[in-house]
């Protein structure tokens, strides 16, 4: 499960961290909000530090399938549903300004980038009056598109919305410029190193699992805020999306734009040359993170789709993203509510990160030097509507159920498989737990039980059983296995582990104990 952006052979090296050293700002994150804020701030003269858990790019931003478009789906008719005109206009001000920032800085960098033009299509009748409200939508906004029946693609469509002129990345060729660029103004970019909390005024203490810090200010980019100070863990819908580049026949080639399907489940395409071959990647099949029989399922689907419209496509790689959506649907930015005015974020993008991302980065750059935006002030200054506002009543109403209800499994299904409940048709192998027996889960499986009062994931991986809480460090959340990444999950809020119980993402800060430690 190594995306065709991470399958690289070079490992990042660290800049060594240095506990009770200050800094004007530490950015929390290494993905393309993080880094551009660092950036702009470098540049400015401050002295900044990135702190990033694992290393640049693990999460969103080396998952993606990496489109910077100002055409994204059907995204800018549902925000005129909710927004006022005023609302979307600065939505689309921001991202063009972000699209124009990342694309004038390649090009100063010289990192190569694919002009493509996109495309949303309608694979049904039913989805040619979602194009119809698209166009209208981006028209009011002053973006430029047409309709076209021919989308370039070897299966039959009811039509398309274009919007030429766009472009393709591969955003760790990005990342390794702004890296690049940070360190050679001063920056220092940490891997290996998790923010923990951010106490006292300024210069705030930022607490990491290596040790504490000082800044004056500290920017969040960690995908979803690590701190639940706003409490948007509550605003946003963790979604898992997969991924795949095919080796297509050699009578077939992929299209020649950048595609996303206006019907579910989504389908997202596009090519990529490496090493003289010209890959077709496709992507959708999405999930709420969590809440799914088989993650594997959906990736297969997934993979059955585009053998059948690609017959004889070899796959070279598959992986998955995980994205926020934000419940009112516009991204948050700016300066995170309980911060005293020295803590920021950037979070939902409703899986356009290549622009908002960009633009949310330039907003807080700007907020932390003194600047102004006027779309991004707009955006503040949003009125949640009542869609969007039954949209979070709706979710965290579903969060508590499933938080009952999950809690109310276990106990039912401890009482079974204290007495040897068998998973599959493979015979359990006991493994010892005080004066009951629990199955071990076969290769690659994981399951939860109850020992005692306490919630316990058991799973095997590589031949390795680890038995860990089963209970979600940030909320409490009775935990998911995800059978395609052989990690735990958890349904309420999106935090994930390995099946040792480390943290890869998610409003979490902690990893999971041990069985019988919690």
């Amino acid at each position: 499960m190594t995306s065709i952006w991470l399958d690289r052979r070079d490992p990042f090296t660290s800049d060594p961290f240095e506990p009770d050293t200050r800094y004007d700002t530490v950015v929390a994150g290494a993905g393309l909000t993080g880094l551009v804020a660092a950036l702009l701030l470098a540049r400015s003269g401050q002295s900044v530090l990135v702190l990033e858990a694992r290393h640049p790019g693990a999460v969103t931003t080396g998952n993606t399938t990496a489109k910077v478009t100002l055409l994204q789906g059907t995204f800018l008719s549902q925000l005129a549903r909710q927004y006022s005109q005023k609302q979307v206009q600065a939505y689309v001000d921001g991202n063009r300004e972000g699209q124009a920032w990342l694309l004038r800085y390649l090009e100063e960098h010289k990192v190569p980038f694919q002009r493509r033009d996109a495309y949303t299509y309608a694979a049904s009748a039913q989805g040619t009056e979602k194009l119809r409200e698209e166009i209208s939508a981006a028209g009011t906004a002053g973006l430029d598109v047409d309709y076209v029946r021919d989308a370039g693609l070897p299966f039959p469509v009811h039509g398309a919305v274009r919007m030429r002129n766009q472009a393709q990345i591969n955003p760790m060729d990005v990342l390794d410029a702004l890296v690049a660029d940070i360190r050679s103004r001063g920056g220092r970019i940490v891997s290996g190193v998790r923010l923990r909390d951010v106490t006292g005024d300024s210069p705030s203490a930022v607490r990491t699992d290596r040790g504490s810090v000082r800044a004056d200010k500290v920017v969040l980019a960690t995908g979803i805020p690590v701190l639940d100070r706003g409490l948007y863990f509550a605003k946003l819908k963790p979604s898992r999306s997969y991924a795949a580049a095919l080796q297509l026949a050699e009578d077939q080639a992929p299209p020649p734009g950048m595609y996303i399907s206006v019907e579910q489940p989504t389908h997202s395409l596009r090519d990529y040359e490496v090493d003289g071959r010209n890959l077709l990647l496709v992507g959708g099949h999405g999930n709420q993170v969590g809440r799914t029989g088989s993650e594997k399922a959906h990736l297969s689907g997934l993979l059955d789709w585009a053998g059948q419209h690609y017959p004889g496509a070899v796959t070279t790689h598959t992986w998955s993203a995980q994205d926020y959506m934000a419940t009112n649907l516009m991204p948050f930015f700016g300066k995170l509510p309980r911060g005293k005015g020295q803590i920021y974020f950037g979070t939902g993008y409703n899986k356009w990160g290549m622009t908002n991302a960009v633009a949310a980065a330039l907003g807080i750059s700007a907020d932390i030097l003194g600047g102004q935006v006027p779309w991004a002030d707009t955006i503040h200054h949003r009125i949640t509507s009542p869609a969007g506002a039954l949209s979070a009543v709706a979710l965290n109403a579903g969060v508590a159920a499933r938080m009952a209800s999950d809690w109310g499994k276990v106990t039912a299904e401890g009482r079974k498989i204290g007495g040897l409940k068998r998973g599959t048709d493979q015979a359990p192998v006991p493994v010892a737990t005080g004066p009951s027996a629990v199955a071990i889960p076969p290769e690659g499986q994981g399951k939860v039980y109850r020992d005692g009062n306490r919630p316990v994931a058991v799973s095997t991986v590589e031949g390795t059983t680890c038995r860990l809480s089963a209970v979600c460090t940030h909320m409490g959340g009775i935990l998911h296995w995800n059978d395609n990444e052989r990690t735990w999950d958890c349904p309420l809020h999106g935090s994930r582990f390995t099946n040792e119980g480390k943290l890869l993402e998610g409003p979490a800060t902690k990893d999971l104990p041990e069985a019988g430690t919690a």
